[in-house]
């Protein structure tokens, strides 16, 4: 369950909570631990890619614009899970629990989140981090903003990997869950400090130890 959130989200002048130390550490967090995991989840990638090279069904990565720090586009990287082609007229459809364009692997891949390993490399290179708002795309923002135009603090900082809004949020496949995600997110913004993104990252884990989809 979501709790209520302790910030008004109508304060158009919320601030980033981190100290310019705590965002150095971040990003030299961020670059050391991204480098240790493409280096050691290596045999995971290969397997991944023979997996899904074995499926003949499209390339295996898959790259698709989102908007980053700044609102600035970038491209996120992850392993083919949908068929190709999978958005009718090219327009842009949410994912869903059980969506039917999943191919076979591409079903476990998001069941158990590998699809999200290669956005290991958009931490390296400073596309986003490991904690932080997931990073949308232009068409779905442009939606946002029409509700609630404060999704433009959120370009002050990083996208991530993983968020509480990611957790407790799941699948943003309406609005009303587009909105309440923006919430949490705003919410990460103005509290968020080295100890909290530890927090997450280690809740985080947990869940997916256990077993959790979200």
């Amino acid at each position: 369950m979501i709790q209520t959130l302790a910030i008004n989200t109508e304060d158009t002048d919320i601030k980033d909570g981190m100290n310019i130390f705590g965002k150095a550490l971040k990003r030299g967090l961020d670059i050391f631990v991204s480098f240790l995991g493409l280096l050691f989840l290596s045999p995971v990638f290969l397997y991944v890619y023979i997996k899904l090279r074995r499926q003949h069904d499209g390339p295996v990565l898959f790259r698709q614009e989102r908007i980053g720090k700044g609102g600035k586009p970038f491209n996120i990287l992850k392993f083919r899970t949908m068929h190709v082609n999978s958005e009718k007229d090219d327009t842009p459809q949410l994912a869903k629990v059980g969506d039917k364009r999943l191919t076979p692997v591409g079903k476990f891949l998001r069941e158990h989140h590998l699809d999200e390993l290669p956005q290991l490399w958009n931490v390296l290179v400073g596309d986003m981090s490991f904690v932080g708002p997931r990073p949308e795309r232009q068409y779905f923002i442009d939606q946002i903003m029409k509700e609630n135009p404060d999704y433009e603090l959120l370009y002050q900082i990083r996208p991530g990997i993983t968020s509480m809004a990611t957790i407790y949020n799941g699948y943003t496949d309406t609005m009303e869950k587009m909105l309440i995600r923006l919430q949490m997110d705003l919410d990460y913004l103005h509290r968020r400090s080295l100890w909290y993104d530890a927090k997450i990252v280690f809740t985080t884990v947990k869940l997916l130890v256990n077993g959790k989809k979200f």
